[in-house]
Parts: C-alpha cells; sequence; structure tokens
C-alpha cells in the first residue's frame, strides 16, 4: 500500500511540472510567391486550308452528277451536268466569242477615236490625263480661296458684261491666248477700282471650273479608252481558247464550263457538301457544291481581345488541343493576324489564323479548338 502512494505522488509530481513548462514555438509555414500567368488562352474553330462553294453556271434539270459527299476531286472534274436552254453548244460559244470579240473591237475603235478628237491643251504638254486633273484641281481650289471673301456680292457686283465663252470649243491656241489674257488681268486688278477685283475673281473661278471639266473629260476619254483595250484582250483571249481542239478547262476557261453546261471543281479537295440530286431542277447564285482541302488545317479564333491581341505576333508558335480529340497536343504557328475588329458579348476581339503543322484523320471541320500562345 506504501508503495503505490509513492508510485502515485510520484506521478501527480510529473504531471505538475509538465504543466508549468513553457510552450514551444510553433514552426512557420512556408507559403510559396503568386505569380501571375501571362499566358494567352483562345478558342477557335478547326477549318480546311481552302474551300470554296461552288454554284452553277446555268439553271435547269440535273442530267448527270458523278461525285458524292466525301469524294476527292482534282482540279477540272465534272461535279454535276445540267440540261438547260442557256446551255450552249460549242458552236454557239464559239459564235458568240466572235460576236463579242467583234463588239470589243468597235468599242476599242470608238474609243480611240474620241480620244484622237480631243485636243489637249498646251499647258498639259507632258502630262497625263490625272496629272492634268490634279494640276486643275489645284488651281480650282485657289480660286475658291480668291473668292471666298466676295461670294456674298449679289449677281450685278459680279457680272462680268462678257457673253459666257465655251472652253471645249476652242483651239489649243485659243485657248492658251484665252488665259494668257486672263493671267493678265489678274495681275492688273490692283490698279483697277474696289468694285472690278469681285468680277475678276469670279471669272477666275468659273474659268478655273471650265477647265477642271476639260481635264476631267480628258481623264473619261482616256479611261474609256484603256477599258476597251481590256475588253479586246479578254475577248481575244475567250475566243482563242474556244478554237483549242481539246476543249480543256485550262486553256478554255470560263467560256469551256458554259458551252458544255457542266460544273468543275476550281480545285483539288473532298466534297464535304452536296445539295443536288439527278432529275431535280437546280438555279444557279446558291452554293450547291462545297469542296474543302483537307490536306492542311487551321484554327480561326473566336475571342482573342484587344487587350490579348497586341501581345501576338504572326509566325509565333502555338499550342492546340481539340475538345473532340482529348489527351493530344497539336502544334502550329500564327498565320495571320487580322486587322478588322467584331464584338462578342461586349468585348473588342479580332481573329487570329493559326496554321495547324500537325493533323489527325480524325480531325472535321468545325471543331472546337482551345490555343494556348507561346
Amino acid at each position: 500500500m506504501k508503495n503505490k502512494v509513492i508510485v502515485a505522488l510520484a506521478l501527480l509530481g510529473l504531471f505538475a511540472a509538465a504543466c508549468g513548462a513553457p510552450t514551444p514555438a510553433a514552426e512557420a509555414t512556408h507559403i510559396p510567391t503568386v505569380q501571375a500567368d501571362d499566358t494567352i488562352i483562345a478558342e477557335g474553330r478547326l477549318e480546311p486550308i481552302k474551300f470554296t462553294q461552288v454554284s452553277l453556271n446555268a439553271s435547269g434539270l440535273v442530267s448527270a452528277l458523278p461525285i458524292e459527299e466525301g469524294d476527292q476531286v482534282a482540279a477540272g472534274d465534272v461535279l454535276a451536268v445540267v440540261q438547260s436552254e442557256e446551255a450552249q453548244t460549242l458552236d454557239d460559244a464559239r459564235a458568240k466569242a466572235g460576236q463579242e470579240l467583234t463588239e470589243a473591237y468597235e468599242g476599242f475603235r470608238d474609243a480611240q477615236s474620241r480620244l484622237d478628237d480631243f485636243d489637249i491643251p498646251n499647258r498639259w504638254e507632258g502630262m497625263t490625263p490625272t496629272e492634268a486633273v490634279a494640276d486643275t484641281l489645284v488651281k480650282l481650289d485657289q480660286a475658291r480661296a480668291e473668292f471666298e471673301p466676295y461670294k456674298h456680292l449679289s449677281e450685278k457686283y459680279l457680272n462680268y458684261g462678257e457673253p459666257d465663252i465655251d472652253l471645249s470649243e476652242m483651239s489649243p491656241e485659243e485657248l492658251e491666248e484665252h488665259f494668257k489674257r486672263l493671267e493678265a488681268e489678274k495681275y492688273q486688278e490692283e490698279e483697277r477700282p474696289v468694285t472690278g477685283v469681285p468680277r475678276i475673281k469670279k471669272k477666275a473661278l468659273d474659268e478655273a471650273w471650265e477647265l477642271y471639266r476639260i481635264a476631267i473629260r480628258w481623264l473619261d476619254l482616256e479611261t474609256e479608252f484603256q477599258n476597251a483595250q481590256a475588253r479586246v484582250a479578254n475577248a481575244e483571249a475567250d475566243f482563242n481558247a474556244l478554237q483549242d481542239g481539246d476543249f480543256s478547262l485550262d486553256t478554255a476557261g470560263l467560256r469551256a464550263i458554259l458551252a458544255s453546261a457542266e460544273l468543275r471543281a476550281p480545285h483539288a479537295g473532298v466534297i464535304t457538301n452536296l445539295d443536288l440530286k439527278v432529275g431535280e431542277f437546280a438555279s444557279t447564285g446558291s452554293p450547291v457544291v462545297t469542296i474543302a482541302d483537307i490536306s492542311k488545317w487551321l484554327i480561326k479564333t473566336s475571342d482573342l481581345t484587344e487587350i490579348d491581341v497586341v501581345d501576338v505576333s504572326e509566325g509565333q508558335p502555338v499550342t492546340v488541343k481539340l475538345d473532340a480529340i482529348p489527351g493530344v497536343e497539336f502544334k502550329g504557328h500564327v498565320l495571320s493576324i487580322s486587322q478588322e475588329y467584331s464584338e462578342n458579348q461586349g468585348d473588342v476581339v479580332y481573329e487570329v489564323t493559326i496554321l495547324l503543322t500537325d493533323i489527325d484523320p480524325a480531325m472535321r471541320w468545325g471543331m472546337t479548338a482551345v490555343v494556348t500562345f507561346e
């Protein structure tokens, strides 16, 4: 019993000592520094490197449709054939091309004749029509500025007392003499009574306007002549192309398509959409076939804001993830940055086009993508 009491007292002593001892200080926990993440991330859509929506050249019944969705086609392959009153035979196409060439030659001859008949004032010697217009516009602005203080005056103070002169009827020599006289009157205005100054300024303005109109007429005639030249060149190319015995797409161009009433592929690719059926009536204007070149793929972003776009540059590498192909990262780079903005939920955004260097057979047009700019 005595031993038990001693043990108990010893335990109480140890407990009291423990209670009286100072509490050890807790060790400080290290908190890492939070750094801002400046990585730019944007969403976008997957698109083929090139695609074209093709429309018929003539309305009519679809008589042949040698393609299906998913088919691979080459440039120039026949996509559809229509039966139509608008469709031309090869002979019809050649006849029409010959008629257009004749009309183009006639238009060129008339335009050249009108330009040759135009008398170019000596003051424009060595100038082109565009330079003459610019020169007369400067003088017109000067005349308007000089007349500005007098434009509030009534007509009786501005009437120069001479009959109206049609400058367009003057020969180059007469026109030159007329303007020399006008310049001489201008320098004599300080010796005239004050009442004569407004009339001189008004006359100078009228003459400047008339000379400007003559320059514009010259420019119009020159433009008509150049357009006529271009029309002849195009008509000759079309006519010569239709004389080709093979009548191939490369040599006959657009007229070959019209002549055979065939819709042809403008470039190689896959048929991704086909809105035609044999025996149905199809009209021009609306796209009926979509051809996509899926040898390469693009991403076009939809939410890159004005704050972030300034930190993006052409050629910048990116990493792309597609929602439909999880666990795979695709590499690419910035191909172009649009100069035009749009709005997305109140934000100003710019479209950035990404060219992918990695491709996957599972890729499909329109897949959602997340782009990380490196």
